[in-house]
């Protein structure tokens, strides 16, 4: 098992290296100068004050030094917590912006990818021993995990908050509030939560309950579950151990789908202007800060790995048959 997840570390180190690489990489293609961006927002009439600035900001930035010492001055920088200091919001830290959103988008995220998955996966299973409910999950399940997540939520907003008004449209809470630790807060909070949430959980939930439905069928079609049957086991415990099987190939779909999830979040937190790391992103190429692309990215990328590296953990405990096979290849 030391083994196994030796190798694990080690391509999620490789990979952990190139996606960081990459985001360090892709900001400085973007067109546009960002210190000229921060001097049109000044508005500063004088040549020689604009001048002054212009080489204090590329200098405080490290602009003016070579690509490579760029490069490796990132790097330093990421070992010790550093992300630099925002252009569009100066002189704030990174660090400090990303922390403010991150609540919003952990809230917006964990649940909707961990109820759609429990849900999906409970109804898909039902469904496949109902007729009705198949013809029915089935259809609505393809249209649902066909959905773009902006679209659904441009549908949402339009339906749930511009014609019936139930619900906000933008923002995280109410202008007129203050964020504390009281009950008005909360509801409010959850109140701009809902749809944003709601958005991002049933385009998931098709996709899971389509899933799970096939593979309950295909493992209730397997020889193991003809023989149990022939044998006169009940079909409670054929159906048990058809969803354990069957559950197996979802755990890997969650990991595959990770990626998927978390880009829906950020496009979902766009549309509805959710305080949350899209807004951020969105803000950030807008304004063409490099630091704070860098860092928003930074946190998607290793939250990614992460979640991912938990999923083949938990994937080897639930699993006898990786156990053995792990076992099998250390002997």
């Amino acid at each position: 098992m030391r083994q196994y997840f030796g190798r694990k570390l080690f391509i999620y180190g490789l990979t952990f290296v190139a996606a960081v690489t990459v985001n360090w990489v892709i900001p400085r293609f973007m067109p546009g100068d960002p210190v000229a961006s921060m001097l049109a927002r000044a508005r500063v009439s004088q040549p020689e004050a604009v001048e002054a600035m212009r080489v204090y900001y590329t200098n405080l930035f490290g602009f003016d030094e070579p690509i490579w010492q760029q490069y490796l001055n990132f790097w330093g920088a990421l070992f010790r917590g550093d992300f630099g200091i925002s252009i569009y919001v100066f002189p704030v830290p990174v660090t400090d912006l990303i922390m403010g959103a991150v609540p919003y988008t952990l809230g917006l995220m964990i649940p909707a990818v961990l109820l759609s998955y429990w849900v999906g996966n409970r109804f898909g299973a039902f469904a496949a021993r109902r007729k009705l409910l198949d013809n029915t999950v089935l259809p609505v399940g393809y249209v649902l995990t066909a959905t773009p997540y902006m679209w659904l939520a441009v549908l949402l907003a339009w339906g749930f908050g511009v014609v019936a008004g139930w619900f906000p449209i933008a923002g995280g809470y109410s202008f007129s509030l203050t964020p504390s630790w009281s009950w008005t807060f909360f509801l409010d909070l959850l109140h701009h939560w809902a749809l944003p949430f709601l958005s991002l959980f049933l385009v998931a939930l098709g996709g899971w309950a389509i899933g799970m439905r096939n593979m309950i069928i295909y493992e209730l079609e397997s020889d193991y579950s003809n023989y149990l049957a022939a044998l006169g086991a009940p079909a409670k415990l054929i159906r048990r151990y058809a969803y354990r099987n069957a559950i197996l190939p979802q755990i890997t779909g969650l990991a595959l789908q990770l990626g998927v999830l978390v880009a829906g979040a950020l496009v979902t937190e766009i549309v509805f202007s959710y305080p949350g790391i899209g807004s951020l992103i969105l803000k950030a190429i807008q304004n063409q800060d490099f630091f704070l692309l860098q860092g928003s990215f930074m946190f998607i990328v290793i939250g990614v790995l992460v979640a991912n590296f938990i999923i083949d953990i938990v994937y080897v405990l639930i699993d006898p048959r990786t156990r053995t096979g792990m076992a099998g290849a250390q002997a």
